[in-house]
């Protein structure tokens, strides 16, 4: 697998590859910590301060589902195109990369106004780390990678079924010999 995975780097454009790189930074800001957690917890002494650092999986919600998904959907897609794969995609690889870190990065916005809520019986408030700002530059490193892909143009693979349809379509268009004629013809003298 690894050995696929290298074959697959080196099979990638610049663009690519940053755009790969960007993606697998996105997944890796997951693990750092986007929350600050700072609540009273009551107990039989009367009540405690309570701090935490949280990460994306540790709130996890749509918006973070929706992050880890674009991340993992950006490292197949170049992956599968290193490979060769080919199948279409409206407007394009750099579109698709483009539109991806553009959404990541309007939803890690909305995560900066939309904090995640203090659970249980706790009074306190939830702040910003550092983590989330590495994703939102992630996020727009990714963005900025799709743009590049796009300035690029480079073509997709051919589509194996369009190249058959094709083929298949020229055959009907060929004028077909008269009957009996590829049966009829004589052998050659050799």
């Amino acid at each position: 697998m690894l050995t696929r995975l290298a074959k697959a780097w080196r099979g990638l454009a610049p663009e690519g590859r940053m755009a790969a790189g960007a993606a697998l930074l996105l997944f890796l800001t997951m693990f750092l910590p986007w929350y600050q957690l700072n609540a009273v917890v009551s107990d039989r002494t009367g009540g405690r301060l309570f701090g935490d650092n949280m990460n994306a999986f540790g709130v996890f919600s749509f918006v973070e589902a929706a992050v880890l998904l674009v991340a993992i959907a950006v490292l197949f897609l170049l992956f599968a195109r290193a490979e060769g794969r080919a199948f279409h995609l409206p407007g394009g690889d750099g579109t698709i990369v483009m539109i991806a870190g553009g959404w990541t990065m309007l939803l890690l916005v909305w995560r900066l106004f939309d904090k995640p809520d203090v659970d249980g019986g706790a009074v306190g408030n939830v702040g910003i780390q550092w983590g989330i700002f590495f994703a939102l530059g992630a996020a727009g490193l990714l963005t900025y990678a799709g743009v590049r892909m796009r300035a690029a143009h480079r073509p997709e693979p051919a589509n194996p079924a369009e190249v058959g349809a094709e083929e298949r379509a020229a055959r009907r268009r060929r004028p077909r010999p008269a009957p009996g004629t590829e049966v009829t013809r004589p052998l050659p003298a050799d």
